[in-house]
């Protein structure tokens, strides 16, 4: 039988890798085909649906990555589209675990909702990283109907023909999506499903039945998992993204720096140094100035990231410009020999630029904006430094970069991360919360059950049928549990062997005792026979009609019947003569035989002392002290009343008395049926509770049952 389960499993798992990988193949070769044929459609989730609808989330979620991984080798921006493929699988298993409970309508919201995530976040992958749309059919269409080029209203209607389009390819795919589904046989579906549990697998209802358990704790596995899993996922993210922009941030702007160093130094030598004085004080008119500035020009167009580039002459309290490049910013150059004053960021280097020397970029944030600053020092034959080369990189279009960076590193791995959240929601699920979960569920059913032995064996074969086998301490800690359940079984059903035989000892005992008694008295003729059925009759009918609901346990009801025939118990110190007198007593003999209530209480107390813990000893003790007690006080031995007389002793005087009445005696023959219940109902509030009277008429059916046995009538 294992083996075949193994086999089928093994079946189910190489069935479902099938599956994905025939889906990621579906997506890349559909996508393939619409890419070259440059359709503004993308028919990339076909395979993602049908994996998500037939074997769940997490194999959906591989299909959508793993797609776009591969899609990336002919569409180089696939990659950043893996989140809404991740969210459409998501979409999918949720609709497919739920449809069958919805109508119509519910589809239809499906398939609006994969459109709406399609178009949107496509919409929104395709704005951050293209600024535009991606297809041109989609670009013209919103520029016509928007009758503008990048204004609001041409973004409204990029969203509305995005999301137009995207319903007819989510409409096309989920209907060739659905076709494939139904051609999956139902027993490849449900091996696929099944080989996925580490256990036997749970139907919606125990599922829902262990999440509503979980809720009630205050901090369920569940709970600590989904939070250790979330913020682990989360940090992990958070780090490595502001690490990663972080460490990219350092290099572009060490290559930034170089970049505008090797401009600086470029231009420092095309710059002729004898001329410097020249081009300052006749600007463009000055031979050569016309040619050189074209150079500077090309060498700033040409060097990545360098915003301006010029040429300048330190003097004492600032620094005049000899050539200074017009910029694209709107920012107005400075004209050849215009002087402008040291900006505070450059004061430390004051000193060095006045001497000539080499310095180290400067970054600054002042009147020009915030920049990376570059000089090299222009020198004449002699050695000597007549100006300085400045290249400027603009920090804020680094800036720009970097957050462009940072946007494409969330698209990519956003997808990525939820990946590892649902794989780590599964691996916790089906190797932990799912398995435990069951096996506390199980356990606590054992619990329940131990006061009947079939339920405890039902409860093992369920804690058996359960068949976790996770391989590592979870299922060890479930064969552990078994094998112990199954040891407190048998022990709990030779426990009860054990009771069994000592109860049917204890019964034989008191049948024993109650006999001696009986042997002696001449005249009882089945009498703890009858007044244990009659006290069983009134019990049961106390219970039935909730009086004295605290008292009346089951325990306390098989107390009172199994004790009820020790009631005459100390009729064994009675003499003969008294006990089988045929006539009417003496006030003197009355008196001896009054005293069988208190030697009854003696000699029981004495046996309770003995067995030590026998609750049956102690109600047999009441009834034997007590069943002679009236409930207007009038009775004996102690003259007690009412509630304060024990209900055992109260039940035992109705059924003694009838039983008196309906059976012959030595001194008397026995009453009619109808005169016996005539006096135990007169009785009623005085000398017997009222509701044990009650429920005793009310069980006639069952009184006459019982004389019927012993008397024939």
């Amino acid at each position: 039988m294992k083996v075949k389960k193994a086999k089928i499993k093994d079946t189910g798992s190489s069935m479902r890798v099938i599956l994905v990988i025939a889906g990621i193949m579906l997506n890349v070769g559909l996508a393939y085909v619409t890419h070259r044929s440059n359709l503004p459609f993308f028919m990339d989730t076909i395979g993602t649906i049908v994996v998500s609808a037939t074997v769940g989330i997490l194999p959906g979620i591989l299909t959508a990555i793993m797609t776009n991984v591969f899609c990336g080798f002919f569409f180089p921006h696939s990659m950043y589209y893996s989140l809404a493929g991740v969210l459409i699988a998501i979409l999918t298993s949720f609709y497919f675990e739920n449809r069958g409970s919805k109508g119509r309508g519910f589809t239809v919201l499906y398939v609006l909702g994969i459109a709406l995530i399609g178009g949107v976040l496509g919409m929104t992958i395709q704005w951050g990283l293209l600024g535009r749309p991606q297809f041109e059919d989609v670009e013209m269409l919103a520029e016509t109907f928007s009758g503008e080029r990048r204004g609001a209203s041409f973004y409204i209607m990029w969203l509305l023909v995005n999301t137009i389009i995207n319903i007819v390819d989510k409409s096309l795919t989920s209907g060739a999506a659905f076709f494939i589904i139904r051609l999956i046989p139902d027993r490849i579906t449900e091996s696929m499903q099944k080989s996925a549990w580490k256990q036997k697998p749970l139907t919606k209802d125990e599922i829902n039945l262990l999440k509503d358990k979980a809720r009630e704790e205050k901090r369920s596995l569940r709970t600590r998992m989904s939070l250790m899993l979330i913020i682990a996922a989360l940090s992990l993210t958070v780090m490595m993204i502001f690490i990663s922009a972080g460490l990219h941030f350092e290099k572009t702007e060490k290559e930034y720096a170089d970049n505008a160093m090797n401009a600086a130094k470029f231009a420092a030598s095309v710059v002729e140094p004898e001329m410097i004085d020249k081009y300052m004080s006749e600007g463009s008119d000055a031979p050569g100035y016309k040619g050189t500035e074209e150079l500077l020009y090309r060498i700033r167009d040409n060097t990545t990231g360098v915003k301006y580039l010029y040429v300048l002459k330190i003097e004492e309290e600032g620094c005049r410009f000899v050539f200074d490049l017009d910029s694209d910013d709107g920012v107005e150059s400075f004209k050849p020999g215009e002087f402008t004053p040291f900006e505070e960021s450059f004061l430390p280097y004051i000193e060095a630029l006045k001497a000539g020397e080499e310095i180290d970029p400067i970054e600054s944030n002042e009147i020009f904006g915030w920049l990376l600053t570059a000089y090299y020092p222009i020198r004449n034959d002699d050695g000597q430094t007549v100006g300085y080369a400045g290249a400027d990189v603009s920090m804020n279009y680094l800036s720009d970069y970097i957050k462009e960076y940072l946007i494409r590193v969330i698209f990519i791995f956003s997808g990525f991360i939820i990946l590892i959240l649902v794989y780590g929601f599964r691996v916790s699920g089906h190797y932990l919360i799912y398995p435990i979960g069951s096996m506390a569920a199980a356990t606590e059913a054992f619990m329940q059950g131990q006061n009947d032995q079939d339920a405890l064996d039902d409860s093992v074969d369920k804690l058996k049928a359960l068949d976790i086998h996770t391989g590592d301490e979870t299922e060890r800690l479930y064969i552990a549990i078994c094998n112990m359940a199954s040891g407190m079984a048998e022990h709990m059903r030779s426990i009860r062997h054990y009771a069994d035989t000592t109860a049917q000892m204890q019964n034989g005992l008191i049948v024993t005792m109650a006999d001696l008694v009986e042997d002696r008295d001449s005249d009882t003729g089945a009498h703890v026979q009858k007044t244990s059925a009659y006290v069983k009759i009134i019990l049961n009918g106390l219970k039935k009609k909730g009086y004295y609901e605290e008292k009346l346990t089951p325990e306390y009801i098989s107390d009172v019947v199994i004790s009820a025939p020790l009631h005459d118990v100390g009729k064994i110190n009675i003499p003969d003569a008294i006990l089988n007198k045929p006539g009417k007593l003496t006030d003197e003999e009355y008196e001896i035989m009054k005293t069988h209530t208190t030697a009854g209480k003696r000699i029981i107390e004495k046996a309770i002392d003995t067995v030590q813990g026998g609750s049956y000893l102690k109600e047999a003790r009441n009834m034997a002290a007590y069943h002679h007690e009236r409930w207007d006080g009038k009775g004996y031995p102690e003259g007690l009343y009412g509630e304060v007389i024990p209900l055992s002793a109260r039940v035992m005087a109705v059924a003694d008395v009838f039983d008196a009445l309906a059976s012959p005696r030595v001194y008397k023959p026995a009453f009619p049926l109808e005169k016996a219940l005539a006096i135990i109902e007169e009785g009623a509030g005085t000398q017997f509770d009222p509701k044990c009277v009650e429920v005793f008429m009310d069980s006639l059916p069952e009184v006459k049952e019982i004389l019927k046995k012993f008397h024939g009538v």
